[in-house]
């Protein structure tokens, strides 16, 4: 589809949400929240959670419409609706951002920027995290919360246990610099693509291997088309809450604070369950018997640490240089 008639499509459903919120007083308020990724993901579950806080907190004055795996846009279609107005809520991955100038979210991409999930919270949670969602308001977007995955594993059909292992190899990656550059440090040839493109191209060979969290993939059944995954936990996939800042700022003052409840509730819930899904899902591809888990011992993690250390020479300049600092220092504090 290209951009006109994406366009059209987004303005088309942007008019029927105007005329319906004209109705406010009779009707419900409606939030229609896309996602990419599939239900029992944490993100997916997370969604549901914050319909169903929603719905019982405004006594159904909200109805949360969840369109979950893509169902009404892909990747690098779901921004540009919000913005229109075609859906009101998305939680997308944080280097979604960049291609809107906001080019600060790509620190997260970063390999090894974050020693622990205590040290990510310390950012996201804090001065850093409030001040990069303000960023988004200049974009006609208002950031709610982060929410959070884990960390990613790499997986391939050959044993990815030294960086050497990856001389060649086609990639899949989200579209991101960061992880461009990164997959090219490592001697890779990363292929950008929709997250609802990833497992065809891995089961049809356009692909070789990908990096995603455990959860991803074997929702998305990746594994089956993997023989081999390393446990490298070398990046960080979350995700920012994000809303249409006109259809926001327009909601009845009470309703607003009463939704802005339920996200903290539903974010607190999203929080408990990422580790949990992950290991369970980990665990899922190792008893399917078609993948092949490595776990990296500290020596081969020192190895790709040192491998992937250029990516902020080529990248901190590009993110900003403070915003880079301002992180792995208030990252180190959490991790002492």
């Amino acid at each position: 589809m290209n951009r006109n008639a994406r366009q059209i499509r987004f303005l088309a459903a942007a008019l029927l949400a105007v005329a319906g919120n004209a109705a406010w007083a009779q009707a419900p308020i409606v939030i229609k929240f896309s996602h990419v990724v599939a239900p029992d993901t944490p993100k997916g579950r997370a969604a549901e959670r914050f319909k169903v806080l929603a719905e019982q907190m405004t006594r159904g004055r909200v109805k949360v419409q969840v369109y979950p795996n893509s169902q009404l846009y892909k990747d690098r279609e779901e921004l540009e609706a919000l913005q229109l107005g075609a859906v009101q809520m998305l939680a997308p991955s944080l280097a979604k951002f960049s291609p809107l100038g906001v080019k600060e979210f790509e620190a997260f991409d970063l390999p090894y920027i974050f020693p622990s999930k205590q040290a990510l919270y310390a950012v996201t949670e804090g001065r850093i995290g409030r001040g990069l969602l303000r960023k988004l308001e200049s974009k006609g977007i208002t950031g709610l919360a982060f929410w959070d995955n884990g960390f990613k594993v790499m997986s391939a059909n050959k044993p990815l246990l030294s960086p050497h292992d990856f001389r060649g190899l086609r990639m899949r990656i989200q579209s991101s610099k960061v992880l461009d550059v990164q997959m090219r440090v490592l001697g890779a040839q990363p292929l950008a693509l929709a997250f609802s493109e990833t497992t065809p191209a891995l089961r049809d060979g356009v692909v070789e291997g990908t990096e995603n969290t455990p959860s991803n993939m074997f929702t998305q059944r990746m594994h089956e088309s993997q023989k081999h995954l390393t446990v490298s936990n070398h990046g960080y996939l979350g995700y920012a809450v994000i809303v249409n800042k006109k259809f926001w700022d327009g909601l009845p003052n009470g309703i607003r604070k009463t939704l802005e409840k339920a996200m903290m509730e539903a974010t607190a819930y999203e929080k408990t369950i990422a580790q949990r899904t992950n290991d369970a899902a980990l665990e899922a591809i190792r008893r399917a018997g078609t993948t092949t888990i490595h776990t990296l011992t500290p020596q081969q993690q020192a190895e790709w640490r040192r491998a992937m250390q250029p990516v902020y020479a080529q990248m901190e300049e590009r993110i900003g240089k403070d915003v880079v600092q301002a992180i792995r220092r208030e990252a180190g504090k959490s991790a002492k």
